[in-house]
């Protein structure tokens, strides 16, 4: 059974109510812990220029928050979301996310917010839920308590990243060899900051065309197999140290040194940023188990197709999910779909172009002549 969730004030897929980092949480996990699952092999590809997070904040080149505000284009983007996770042909479902359509509602009004704005992420665990779960719990709160912001977004996000993962091993009730892979996207006003550690990816659909948002953290990706083997860890059969099928990710403290070291599984995002305008109609983020098995174009038009028919963002995710699903993927699946718009996306008019003949007269009178002589 499909399990959709239609974006509100807040709508994620939390397993448990309680305390996370509690004696009784202990407790459950000392009863049954999901064993450690190696996921399949994709390979690494993106259409989008990425920002690591080792560069320079003078060199990232992200559009400016107070530009975005100040545009006079007219458009601003209404946010709503739907989401949909299943677990697939795995024993355990182990992912996690999180859809906030109006983060000024779910902070408070005394929060310290540039604009107005939504918070969405993906979380797909491995090992057990317990990393997922926490980063779905509080990466929000660390990017809003972090130093840096409001006035830099972009390293508020990167530590944010880096704080939830050295929190998350501190934690005394929560096994910290359990990992997740994270994507993020904040946004405020017209502009939209990507964050990712892992192989989720974020696709951009503007106006039909696919647009990635994201590169996905595989081990044998070129980028991800150099930082692996210059930090001294080794690629086997496309695994990280022969244990782990991403590069990066949080969590998996087993396979770390001591905090603040350098290491060849990173807990660091890569960053991408966007100023929306009325082109960009839709945002679709999910796990690699939807990846696995459809491409970035292939999900755009599936999308774009369903908004076109009902609107209803939710029902998108659900058809990824089924059309996943009928595709075999080997991993649990979910899917989170943000619009920008209250309206379907506008029907693509192709213009007409004169047809020009490319068979001369005398051919197409022998052409009619055999056609009936066969008569």
């Amino acid at each position: 059974m499909l399990e959709g969730r239609h974006g509100g004030k807040e709508s994620d897929s939390s397993l448990y109510p309680e305390d996370l980092d509690s004696p009784r949480r202990m407790e459950q996990l000392k009863d049954g812990k999901p064993p450690r699952h190696l996921s399949i092999i994709r390979h690494c590809a993106s259409t989008a220029r990425l920002v690591d997070s080792s560069e320079q904040d003078s060199d990232l080149g992200f559009p400016s928050l107070s530009s975005s505000l100040d545009d006079q284009s007219g458009f601003l983007p209404v946010f709503r979301s739907g989401s949909c996770s299943e677990i697939g042909p795995k024993l355990y479902m182990e992912d996690e996310h999180i859809c906030i359509d109006d983060i000024v509602d779910h902070l408070g009004a005394d929060a310290d917010l540039p604009a107005p704005g939504a918070f969405y992420g993906v979380f797909d665990g491995h090992g057990g839920t317990d990393a997922a779960a926490f980063a779905r719990k509080n990466l929000l709160r660390f990017i809003t308590e972090d130093q840096y912001f409001p006035i830099s977004v972009e390293k508020a996000m990167k530590s944010a990243f880096v704080m939830a993962d050295h929190a998350f091993a501190d934690s005394r009730y929560l096994d910290c060899s359990s990992g997740t892979t994270v994507l993020a996207a904040l946004i405020f006003g017209r502009t939209m900051l990507i964050a990712n550690a892992g192989d989720c990816r974020a696709v951009l659909g503007k106006r039909g065309r696919a647009v990635e948002l994201s590169r996905d953290h595989k081990p044998n990706c070129r980028i991800e197999r150099l930082r692996i083997e210059k930090l001294g860890g080794s690629v086997y059969d496309g695994y990280l140290n022969g244990q782990l099928s991403v590069a990066r990710a949080l969590g998996d403290w087993h396979m770390k040194g001591q905090k603040g070291s350098a290491c060849p599984l990173s807990a660091e995002p890569e960053l991408r940023g966007a100023t929306l305008t009325e082109e960009d109609e839709f945002l679709i983020m999910g796990c690699d188990g939807l990846w696995d098995v459809m491409s970035s174009q292939c999900a755009v038009t599936i999308v774009r197709r369903e908004l076109m028919a009902h609107n209803d963002p939710e029902r998108c995710s659900r058809e990824l999910v089924r059309e996943a699903l009928k595709r075999n993927t080997c991993d649990n699946l979910t899917v989170v779909v943000v619009c920008f718009s209250p309206d379907p996306p506008p029907r693509i008019e192709i213009p007409k172009t004169r047809v020009r003949r490319s068979i001369s007269l005398e051919g197409l009178h022998l052409l009619k002549g055999v056609l009936d002589s066969d008569v």
